[in-house]
């Protein structure tokens, strides 16, 4: 099926408008969330005993001066609730139900709507869209709900342990989800699992636990402080999650990862980094409390992990990770080369990439990489290696590039491009 009726450059045009307002506010609103976020555990890290006695008898338990914007802060934390709770009392919770329906829309509308072009990949698991979209809301729902089970079992009385085994599950979950989806798809829904977890936290526990002390105080019972303490540890939980999050929000735009060939290690090994680094800085939020040191150990210890990532991802020389030898006849010219060559590029990535595009579900070329002229094909030779040597391009393999055209185009990249 090609592209031709107006109905279907409209239709292509419109799931990529969509997508573009998801992005938008998806990232705006992810923004606000892990912004509030950051900024309350640096806060509450960064709370002194109140010096005045007055505070202390309110139940005051810390507070903080801060200077912003041209003014002067005073923020207060009470131990449990203040004596009289204000009339009006902000919450924090609409910037993460936000940005997960907005995720939520995003999955829905690229992921589920065109599994066989973000989700699925043949060569790594032969799915069919309804057994991929099953097998995805598996691991969102099935993560949230093993997580859960494990922050309410008695393991939770021991943070360091229960931190373990979240992280040993999350590790095979990384490795099941890269055997099962392509790599794109992969990194996108360990993401989702992850952001689901979050957000599950702020509904299901964290805003609970704060409106059962905010009743308890209007109905005159002393608020429980366990209700606290829950929420407590899944805020830890969160701001943890954070930075792997963040990673694989983005990892889409660089095949480098996801199209790696143990990507799944890439994923562990990075999102593992994240979570180092983010230890780093909520210790030295604490600094104060150690006289002013905080140990570089687990920033240490994350740079060297995107180190060994780096290292072991950088290209290797002369070589290629296509095994299959080329079938075309070696052409004994430059010129009769570089023809092969666009023979091929014409026939498996101008359909995307074109001003244009004749693959269904593409109104516009692929972030605006152009292909169809012997000038743009030689401008883009470094962008175009590392997409077809991972696999990544095309996409799905929709136009179904065999490993002799892979090793073709590769070699003729690898010997400087000759024209």
């Amino acid at each position: 099926m090609r592209l031709g009726a107006p109905d279907d450059y409209m239709s292509a045009f419109t799931i990529e408008f969509l997508g573009l307002l998801g992005r938008w506010v998806h990232l705006i609103t992810g923004i606000a969330w892990i912004g509030a976020s950051f900024y309350f555990v640096w806060l509450d890290d960064h709370l002194s005993p109140p010096t005045d006695e007055g505070l202390v008898r309110k139940g005051v338990g810390g507070e903080l001066w801060a200077v912003h914007g041209g003014g002067f802060y005073n923020a207060q934390k009470y131990r449990l609730a203040p004596q009289v709770l204000p009339q009006s009392l902000h919450w924090f919770y609409w910037e993460a139900y936000s940005t997960f329906l907005s995720g939520v829309f995003l999955l829905c509308l690229l992921y589920y709507g065109r599994a066989e072009i973000y989700l699925i990949d043949p060569a790594v698991a032969a799915l069919t869209n309804p057994e991929a979209i099953a097998i995805s809301l598996g691991f969102i729902i099935g993560g949230w709900l093993v997580y859960d089970a494990l922050c309410r079992s008695p393991l939770a009385r021991r943070p360091a342990w229960l931190a373990a085994v979240i992280a040993i599950l999350s590790c095979a979950a990384a490795y099941g989800l890269c055997r099962l989806f392509s790599g794109r798809g992969a990194f996108i829904q360990f993401g989702a699992m992850l952001g689901t977890i979050m957000v599950a936290n702020v509904f299901f526990v964290i805003i609970p636990g704060q409106r059962e002390m905010v009743r308890a105080k209007r109905e005159g019972r002393e608020p429980d402080a366990q209700a606290g303490l829950r929420g407590k540890l899944r805020s830890v939980h969160n701001t943890y999650f954070t930075l792997p999050v963040l990673f694989t929000m983005i990892s889409n735009h660089y095949a480098l990862t996801f199209g790696a060939r143990r990507n799944w290690l890439v994923l562990i090994a990075i999102c593992a980094a994240g979570v180092l680094i983010r230890v780093y800085f909520v210790d030295r939020h604490k600094r104060h409390l150690r006289g002013g040191r905080t140990s570089p150990w687990p920033a240490l210890l994350g740079v060297l992990l995107l180190a060994a990532v780096a290292a072991g991802l950088a290209p290797r020389a002369a070589t290629s990770t296509i095994a299959a030898a080329s079938t075309i006849a070696a052409p004994s010219t430059p010129a009769q080369e570089f023809s092969a060559v666009r023979l091929i590029v014409a026939e498996r990535c101008v359909p995307c990439h074109s001003a244009m595009p004749t693959q269904p579900g593409f109104s516009t070329a692929p972030n605006g990489l152009l292909l169809d002229t012997p000038q743009a094909l030689l401008a883009h030779v470094t962008v175009i290696a590392p997409q077809v040597q991972t696999r990544a391009m095309p996409i799905g393999n929709l136009t179904g590039m065999t490993d002799s055209e892979r090793s073709r185009l590769l070699d003729w990249i690898g010997h400087g491009a000759p024209h």
